[in-house]
């Protein structure tokens, strides 16, 4: 068994993996996993630079996951970027910050290499299962960009797109630096058409109809949920392979752009760094289910977080 530690850093938040793992087995022993909303995408749409505040938030994040990576003894540590870092004109601040805390130089990956680690994560463990048809369409949305990727065994196809829930909440729903709450018509339907033209560019690349099993990942899939299944607190054990259908995708959108500030906050699985834009990031996933015909989506808790640490392995 190696022990390995697995960052994974996007717009919205930045989260830690540790753990046990043995390619020759299969077997993979989560030791730690924890979460940090730090938004290290504030404003990166519109100004092209990550913020000063931004960047201090997740180096903050750093510091408390460099003591952690000791206290486990981890040998092997992997810190993979993705859409913010990308897209910054000013990334190699970001880039020393990292390698200064955390002793390893973060890597800004690909779109492509992106939707490659949310697939291992996600349908390692789903092999076997009789109960859900291959080829899996795996769709992990985030805060910057959302991934598509095809496969059964192994990747067939993947693109990455810009559209996620921080970027459009930022978009679309941000006048004078205060999100609309509720938001206008108006601003919803830019949000979705924002999701058809990526849907469109998705499929370019990436079959959208026609796959066996829809299975979702990420925060607002996970969120999402949460409600359907009347959590009074998050429970990723109970979240982890429930199935949501289109129904209550759409019943659970509406109620949540129909909500207030407060209205969101109250709910009590959904986390604060959350609520401002949990609206935009199920307006993508209605879009996407829509789009595919899906009747329902797979929630998975294992994600891009749990590939970067097999390929660490």
């Amino acid at each position: 068994m190696t022990r390995v530690a697995a960052i994974d850093c996007g717009t919205n938040s930045i989260r830690l993996l540790v753990a046990d793992a043995d390619p020759g087995t299969g077997e993979f022993v989560e030791l730690d996993r924890r979460m940090e909303i730090v938004r290290l995408g504030q404003d990166v749409d519109r100004t092209g630079r990550l913020a000063p505040e931004a960047l201090e938030r997740t180096f903050a994040a750093c510091r408390q996951y460099a003591a952690v990576i000791k206290e486990h003894g981890a040998e092997k540590v992997r810190f993979v970027a993705t859409s913010a870092s990308r897209d910054a004109e000013n990334r190699d601040d970001f880039v020393r910050g990292v390698l200064d805390i955390l002793g390893v130089e973060p890597e800004v990956i690909s779109g492509d290499q992106e939707a490659e680690f949310s697939f291992d994560g996600a349908t390692k463990e789903l092999t076997g299962r009789d109960d859900l048809a291959k080829p899996y369409l795996v769709v992990d949305i985030g805060g910057g960009s959302t991934e598509f990727v095809v496969g059964d065994d192994r990747v067939r196809a993947a693109r990455s797109v810009d559209i996620g829930c921080v970027r459009m909440t930022e978009r679309h729903l941000v006048r004078d630096g205060v999100v609309a709450d509720p938001p206008a018509a108006a601003a919803v339907e830019a949000i979705r058409a924002d999701a058809e033209a990526a849907l469109d560019l998705a499929g370019e690349s990436v079959p959208l109809t026609g796959a066996g099993t829809l299975v979702g990942l990420a925060g607002t899939v996970t969120t999402m949920a949460a409600i359907a299944l009347g959590l009074e607190e998050y429970d990723s054990e109970a979240i982890h392979h429930s199935r949501i259908s289109l129904e209550q995708v759409r019943e659970i959108t509406g109620r949540l752009l129909a909500s207030t500030h407060a209205e969101r906050a109250a709910m009590g699985a959904m986390h604060p760094g959350r609520v401002d834009v949990i609206g935009s990031g199920a307006l993508i996933l209605l879009a996407v289910m829509e789009r595919t015909g899906a009747r329902e989506v797979v929630v998975s808790e294992h994600d891009i977080l749990d590939g970067i640490g097999w390929s660490i392995a």
